[in-house]
């Protein structure tokens, strides 16, 4: 609120003057100015592109810093067509196609002045594939064999093999990195990240970062891919959904992106908002941690079960659940992918909510209730365990008092542990929980499944398979499908693959949520990508006309 405040009054200080610095510069074919205000409900987990791991940190990280090139709306990620040049002005196949030579655009600097040079895209891949560092994607450079500079602006990537999505791990997968600025020994990058600050590349500058309020990026004026349509956006963080909610509906922000079927009735009432529906990119699930949290040597006393596992699966009524906290704005989730992908299968065996069988099997796997207080037991051991549940997604929470009931009226008593974001996210990578509720947004290419659900990842805890699914089966079905070059026999492998997971149960998958962003009216939008909405808002503009009091403060405020 206090920022809010600020901006008004100089805003309004500044509306007597006839024209302003930012209504004046042109760029992206008209006036450029204007301030876009997006309320969030978490704050960024980091703004190190290797480390960051939220929705929201790569919504921060990925206006920061460019990739050498960028997937387009129609979110193809096999071969090299539809790619938009970012760093990379244009590319060259190697005629055995195990290398790729990447043209650097001369234009393109450092937000701190200097030229990004092909050495910046050497020491960035040193980083994501540096053990120490723990980048979630390094797993999905795996196939890469090195990358090294021609000359200055020419960077090359060696490849150990053919495969489908050479293009896109090569392009795509690394933001890239300043060397001069984040090169340190390798057990002080990620401090001397955080110490410095972000300086990237891309259309938009980190401005200032008020922890626990708002992040500000200011358009980088002088960018080579030309000046953004705003000169700043702001990131507010609301922890409260209502609060959030609150903001944008008052004006005090301008989008929000986890609009919920019960508020597109208030948006209907004003005409000067607007909601941009997108296809579902993301599927929330209940995961089991497999492995003992405080002996992850050994395996989870209740969840290493399989049988089990699937008796709570069938007591969850997911389709009654999903209509009862999304209406028609979310569909039951299929399992560790999302409908709209190209390899998704049309069809995927599911397990069917069948409260009579879950206590069939839970008896017979000698969980009772002997004592007659509603609870399970076996060994003296009752069935019970905690549901990890982020404080900032009130849907969440929503579905965790349904499945808790649910799970209840079966004979198991699950408690709900509703933690802010920091807290959780340090549960998630201690292992330290029983059950999660969690989200995976995903990007357009499936390979990541790897990252997520891989044995390797479990292994190693250098992925993000927080719950230590194994399966080795479902492994070389994941990697066979993504190394098929014929998108029947992929689509066929990636269906096997599914039903082994889905037969596994390592998760309950439980909901696919469309996504539903609102849109000051004042916002004249452009084509959206439907996994990343933000990655098109430097082409955003405000017409001059329409603009409020915080659209007026001067560009590099």
């Amino acid at each position: 609120m206090k920022t809010f405040a600020r901006l008004s009054f100089l805003g309004i200080w500044l509306a007597s003057a006839a024209c302003t610095e930012s209504s004046t510069l042109k760029g992206n074919g008209g006036l450029t100015g204007g301030t876009i205000v997006v309320a969030t409900t978490a704050e960024p987990d980091a703004i190190f592109p290797p480390i960051t791991a939220t929705l929201q940190g790569r919504q921060v990280t990925e206006l920061l810093f460019d990739p050498l090139a960028q997937v387009g709306t129609a979110m193809n990620s096999l071969g090299d067509q539809g790619f938009q040049p970012r760093l990379a002005q244009s590319w060259a196949w190697a005629k055995d196609s195990l290398s790729i030579a990447f043209s650097l655009n001369p234009k393109a600097k450092w937000h701190d002045g200097k030229a990004v040079r092909a050495s910046d895209v050497v020491f960035s891949f040193r980083i994501y594939t540096d053990s120490i560092i723990g980048s979630t994607v390094a797993a999905q450079l795996a196939q890469i064999d090195s990358i090294s500079a021609r000359d200055s602006v020419t960077a090359v990537v060696w490849f150990k093999r053919k495969y489908p999505r050479q293009f896109f791990d090569a392009a795509s997968q690394m933001l890239i990195l300043p060397e001069h600025v984040y090169s340190a020994p390798r057990d002080s990058v990620v401090r001397k990240a955080s110490e410095r600050g972000a300086v990237g590349s891309g259309r938009f500058r980190l401005g200032n970062w008020k922890r626990s309020e708002s992040i500000t990026l200011l358009a980088d004026t002088a960018n080579y891919r030309g000046r953004p349509g705003v000169d700043r956006v702001q990131f507010v963080i609301a922890p409260e959904f209502t609060t959030a909610l609150t903001k944008f509906l008052t004006g005090e922000a301008d989008v929000f992106e986890a609009l919920r079927p019960e508020n597109l009735a208030d948006l209907k009432k004003n005409p000067a908002l607007k909601a941009v529906r997108l296809p579902g990119m993301a599927y929330v699930f209940m995961q089991f941690n497999l492995r003992n949290p405080k002996h992850p040597s050994q395996g989870h006393e209740i969840f290493a079960n399989k049988a089990l596992r699937k008796a709570l699966s069938m007591a969850v009524n997911r389709d009654a659940m999903v209509q009862n906290v999304f209406d028609s704005l979310a569909t039951v989730a299929v399992g560790p992918t999302v409908r709209s992908y190209p390899t998704t299968p049309k069809t995927l065996p599911r397990i069917g909510f069948d409260s009579v069988n879950s206590r069939r099997m839970l008896d017979s796997l000698g969980w009772r209730d002997t004592n007659g207080d509603g609870i399970r037991e076996r060994n003296g051991r009752e069935l019970s365990f905690s549901m990890l549940v982020p404080s900032s997604s009130r849907s969440r929470e929503r579905m965790a008092v349904l499945i808790q009931e649910q799970l209840r009226q079966v004979g198991v008593k699950a408690t709900i542990e509703s933690l802010d974001f920091p807290a959780l996210m340090q549960r998630q990578a201690d292992r330290d929980f029983d059950t999660m509720l969690w989200a995976w947004q995903l990007t357009p290419s499936p390979s990541g499944l790897r990252q997520t659900w891989a044995g390797a990842s479990a292994r190693t805890k250098s992925g993000s398979n927080f719950g230590s699914y194994e399966n080795p089966v479902f492994d070389a079905l994941v990697d066979s499908a993504l190394a098929e070059t014929n998108a029947d026999r992929s689509r066929q492998l990636f269906d096997r693959a599914y039903r082994v997971i889905i037969e596994d149960a390592p998760a309950i998958w439980l909901y696919e949520p469309e996504t539903v962003l609102g849109v000051q009216g004042r916002i004249r939008t452009t084509p959206m990508r439907p996994d990343a909405w933000w990655l098109s808002i430097a082409d955003w503009t405000i017409p001059s006309g329409e603009r409020i009091p915080r659209d007026l403060v001067p560009a590099g405020k």
